[in-house]
């Protein structure tokens, strides 16, 4: 009885959907049991992320880094956040590996070998920064749906590959060409096969940018199966989104690309600002291209407690989408006034900026550090939580720290 007041309870469809077969013997599953298929592995060690990384989500993986994780100039594997939509693809052979380019707008239908990919084309390395549109999602009132992202699910990494324009130049594009939509190995939760957990794309412009790579390598090595290997699209100053993993399709479109997670309020905000909990149609909803200006202190850890009269040196990193930082400042007084920081030029275009300052403070007390970046058209983020938007999107507030002096 007390197996099937479990079963019951908890219902076998149920169980069977999560897993995505049915369960033969099910009725026999003792009480309090919790299937194995239904265990999670440990995803630090599953995908080498570092054990202070804060997974969001599991079904699909979603982690991301607290702020001190993201000190390194440039972002290590151990630390670059996770976000997927559906399932990681499994057994993949590289060697065996194809990405076709099809759609309305190509001349002719052509696959290419990944071999055939770098050895027929010059490979190109960049820092390139990507964030997940959500972060910061946590902080928006009254609550959007989603991971509940807070400051960590963004990185630049050093990006090696070979550059979309030189592939599509090579495939021949239409004059009607307006954007492209990329095609995945990774399955949808479901395990439908006639589902795709997302695709979604750039219009045609971004795609012929020198930066936006079909990427190999990450940092130097074979990008790691979590991030994409082994062939990813790499977007650099858009929503994450658009820098698609596992990519074995590329899609040239004479339309704006309809694939999953293009249509509706996916990724998109309200054109025009929106009262906080207001429903918006989709069709007054636009798409998210280069991502809002945006900083983080990295350098020391919310809390840092330091001695009176000693100065504490500050460190973190600044990026504003499409755009270059012109500016970063401090606030040390709620916003009240400013102090410059000292600013590094980008490594390269999409590259994020590294930023310092050494702050002295008046007196014993608690403190916030606030940063705030300007871009190279004048624009600085806001102090506070932006304007709110129903899928919780582009917040990017002033990062700010506790400090203790005593």
């Amino acid at each position: 009885m007390k197996r099937r007041n479990f079963v019951k309870k908890t219902g076998l469809g149920s169980l069977a959907g999560i897993l995505g077969l049915d369960i033969v013997y099910g009725t026999n599953i003792p009480e309090n049991y919790t299937l194995l298929g239904l265990q999670d592995p440990d995803p630090f060690q599953m995908f080498d992320k570092d054990k202070e990384m804060v997974v969001l989500n599991s079904k699909p993986w979603n982690m991301e880094a607290v702020a001190h994780l993201l000190d390194d100039r440039i972002t290590p594997n151990k630390y670059m956040f996770i976000r997927n939509n559906g399932l990681v693809p499994e057994n993949i052979d590289a060697k065996e590996w194809t990405i076709t380019f099809d759609g309305e707008s190509v001349k002719e239908k052509k696959t290419f070998t990944l071999e055939e990919l770098k050895s027929k084309f010059a490979h190109h390395t960049y820092q390139l920064t990507i964030e997940c549109g959500g972060n910061g999602r946590s902080e928006f009132d009254p609550p959007a749906k989603g991971n509940q992202w807070t400051i960590g699910a963004v990185g630049c990494a050093s990006w090696t590959g070979v550059r979309l324009k030189d592939v599509l130049n090579e495939v021949g594009i239409k004059d009607d060409a307006v954007y492209i939509g990329y095609h995945a190995a990774d399955q949808h939760l479901s395990r439908d096969p006639n589902k795709e957990p997302i695709s979604r794309g750039v219009p045609i412009s971004k795609a012929m940018m020198d930066e936006t790579l079909l990427a190999f390598k990450m940092n130097g090595e074979d990008i790691p199966l979590v991030h994409g290997y082994p062939l990813r699209l790499v977007c650099g100053g858009w929503p994450a989104s658009t820098s698609g993993k596992w990519v074995n399709r590329i899609s040239v479109r004479n339309i704006v690309h309809d694939g999953e997670k293009m249509t509706g309020s996916s990724y998109k905000v309200p054109c025009n600002p929106v009262a906080p909990g207001a429903e918006v149609k989709d069709e007054d909803m636009c798409i998210i291209e280069s991502m809002p200006v945006k900083s983080l202190i990295t350098y020391p850890k919310s809390g840092a407690m330091i001695p009176k009269r000693k100065k504490l040196n500050i460190r973190g990193h600044a990026w504003a989408g499409e755009l270059e930082i012109s500016k970063v400042s401090y606030s040390i007084d709620f916003g009240a006034t400013w102090s410059e920081c000292s600013l590094e030029k980008p490594a390269n275009r999409l590259a994020w900026q590294h930023f310092k300052a050494s702050i002295g403070f008046p007196k014993s007390g608690y403190y916030e550090v606030w940063a705030r970046a300007t871009d190279s058209n004048g624009v600085s983020q806001p102090m506070l939580l932006p304007g709110w938007n129903p899928k919780g999107y582009l917040n990017n507030a002033c990062h700010r720290i506790a400090v203790k002096v005593s």
